[in-house]
């Protein structure tokens, strides 16, 4: 069984044995492919000592999330662009919208993720979203914004089947983790409707950990327990499960 976790700051741990016992216990779950999204240039090291600590397993992505898109993004994001120049990465991320925690930042963050989307299509690149209460602007950018270069993971999908389809009809996977096995999410009806090649697995740890470790501190070998409700969803083994969202994660970043 081979999975792939599409999302995890597990390069929170670079340079610690968490990491390789989080790393080991991945791997004793068949979790051998795991992909970093980037938060801000503070990140940017991090992410990639954990890249070239494993290089076989972990793969990167740059972005500014737009939580730390403020008042200095322009030089966040020149400083990003730069390790663009130098690194080779796998997708841009993690970007997005987030009217959760600040409202005020709508259209700089709006600016950022315009920004970032465009580099994306210059490199032929997924671009990896986040969006949290916030889809009716994020939809709108990426109508605004679409074509046939613009591709990539609707990350921690949360949404109605009406926005999961609206996503998908806009060249998005979805990407699954935790809340698909919280109780009164609603997510897991959701997921139970959409044909699995439009899904991708996640665990965004060290958030969101699933049952039975909700509250807790999330890590990537979890990843077994959201391909598992997956599995019970579709009435399908867990190995189909992870045959077929390991190869849209390889269609989806290239690798």
């Amino acid at each position: 069984m081979l999975l792939t976790d599409t999302h995890t700051h597990i390069y929170y741990h670079a340079g610690t044995e968490k990491l390789q016992e989080h790393l080991q216990r991945c791997f004793d779950n068949g979790i051998q492919r795991l992909f970093l999204p980037n938060v801000n240039s503070a990140s940017i090291k991090p992410v990639f000592d954990t890249v070239a600590a494993y290089p076989e397993h972990c793969f990167p992505m740059l972005g500014l999330h737009p939580c730390d898109v403020k008042e200095n993004y322009v030089e966040e994001l020149e400083t990003i662009r730069k390790s663009l120049e130098t690194h080779k990465v796998h997708a841009i991320g993690e970007i997005g919208l987030d009217l959760y925690w600040d409202k005020s930042t709508l259209e700089i963050q709006k600016d950022a993720f315009r920004t970032q989307v465009q580099w994306a299509k210059e490199l032929n690149l997924p671009i990896d979203i986040h969006c949290r209460e916030a889809f009716t602007e994020l939809f709108e950018l990426l109508e605004e914004l679409h074509d046939d270069k613009l591709f990539g993971v609707l990350h921690c999908f949360t949404g109605s089947l009406e926005q999961a389809h609206q996503a998908i009809d806009l060249g998005f996977a979805l990407g699954i983790g935790g809340v698909v096995t919280f109780k009164k999410a609603g997510l897991d009806q959701v997921v139970k409707e959409i044909d699995l090649k439009h899904i991708v697995l996640e665990t965004d740890a060290p958030y969101l950990a699933p049952v039975p470790f909700r509250g807790k501190e999330n890590e990537s070998s979890y990843l077994v327990y959201v391909a598992q409700k997956v599995a019970d969803l579709h009435q399908i083994s867990i190995e189909k499960v992870a045959e077929i969202t390991t190869e849209n994660s390889k269609r989806i970043f290239g690798i």
